[in-house]
């Protein structure tokens, strides 16, 4: 009889398993606490609204901030959209500018809202990175002018693990009397995220990257020191003050924030148990095969410790990926786009050899994988590198 095999999961970058806890916490809002939290007129709607509230504070703790300057949407993505095209638009309908600045190893969920006001007439500079993928304080000095009214930013690239130095970027953004927006999805359970500290007038927050329910993300809107105004993307019965109208996914809402708050009082647990599982296994495969480049920082504090973005010479990523399939899953590092596959952004920024490009993957390390996964994924890994260099020989 054939022994079932468990699967590895080693894509944590992507999206995370909802925690046990989380799923506790959330199961009372589908059948029991169903109100609408806007419904202040019966138990129902308040109790509903006493969840959303007490979810808010939760977030609110982790990141410095009050609980009134975090507003929930339907995900990282919206909030990046609200946060700058939100911003830029407000901007512009009160004659204050029409110039932000960003990175070229954004997420799409930058870029795109990006060009698409690059369209609409906004101006917009993309800075360049270096060889690990981080952003001169330099060039984002000098690219700052008179019509420049928001620096976007993130927190800590979902590709390749560069956390950027926010504090310093901030400390820029705040001298020069600019919006500071970072995506912090990523950096969220593994960097110390402090909105006051940091200088961050908007941070884009998601749930099921921290072990939370997918559907779910948050922004945080500074009240004070600036007080932060944005024109709202949807309109329709002024929910979240006004900047997101909608009834409100409590269930998501009472889940992300338990979520946050388990990555805020675990994280130095979950950082220490990632970056020796990363450790490892870059050791193991760096022994163990010729030809392998590590993309990305070294392994020092400016690297996520649950990243490793690593190419093998030669041999095709999705190959790989293919290869390893149904028992390990990573990320190949690249999207397909009609049928042809695009080498990653992030790469392109960092280096000049395409096959390069085509032959990264990403292994992102969650809180629940073991050594023994690791142990296993290194040697299927090798094992599938080696037979695929044979064949191309």
């Amino acid at each position: 009889m054939t022994e079932e095999i468990t699967p590895i999961y080693l894509d944590h970058h992507a999206t995370t398993p909802v925690d046990e806890r989380v799923v506790e916490e959330m199961q009372p809002y589908f059948t029991e606490t169903y109100g609408n939290p806007a419904s202040d007129d019966h138990d129902f709607g308040a109790e509903a609204n006493r969840g959303v509230e007490k979810a808010r504070a939760r977030i609110a703790e982790v990141i410095n901030a009050r609980k009134e300057e975090v507003i929930f949407t339907s995900g990282a993505t919206e909030s990046d959209n609200l946060a700058i095209r939100g911003a830029v638009e407000y901007a512009k309908k009160h004659g204050h500018g029409n110039h932000l600045i960003t990175v070229v190893t954004e997420h799409e969920a930058v870029l795109e809202v990006c060009e698409q006001l690059e369209e609409e007439g906004f101006e917009v500079t993309y800075l360049p990175v270096d060889d690990e993928g981080r952003v001169s304080l330099a060039d984002i000095e000098a690219a700052i002018r008179e019509e420049t009214v928001l620096l976007s930013i993130m927190a800590a690239n979902n590709e390749i693990g560069t956390i950027t130095p926010i504090e310093k970027v901030g400390s820029i953004a705040k001298e020069n009397q600019v919006l500071f927006h970072t995506d912090a999805v990523q950096a969220l359970g593994y960097v110390d995220l402090d909105v006051d500290t940091m200088n961050v007038d908007l941070m884009s927050l998601s749930g099921h990257k921290v072990y939370g329910p997918k559907g779910v993300g948050a922004l945080y809107i500074r009240r004070r020191r600036p007080k932060v105004k944005l024109e709202p993307l949807v309109h329709g019965g002024g929910h979240e003050r006004g900047w997101r109208s909608g009834t409100l996914n409590v269930p998501g809402i009472v889940g992300m924030g338990k979520a946050v708050q388990l990555a805020g009082q675990e994280r130095e647990e979950r950082v220490s148990h990632v970056r020796g599982l990363r450790n490892d296994m870059w050791e193991q495969i760096d022994a163990g095969l010729n030809d392998v480049t590590l993309n990305g920082p070294d392994f020092t504090c400016d690297r996520l410790p649950n990243n490793l973005n690593v190419s093998f010479e030669g041999v095709e990523n999705k190959a790989i990926v293919r290869k390893l399939r149904p028992n390990i899953a990573v990320s190949a590092g690249s999207a397909c786009t009609t049928g042809s596959v695009e080498a990653s952004h992030v790469l392109q920024a960092i280096s000049n050899d395409e096959s390069r490009w085509h032959s990264a993957i990403r292994f992102g390390l969650g809180k629940d994988n073991t050594e023994e996964e690791i142990e296993s994924t290194t040697d299927q890994v090798i094992q599938a590198v080696g037979r695929l260099r044979k064949l191309t020989l």
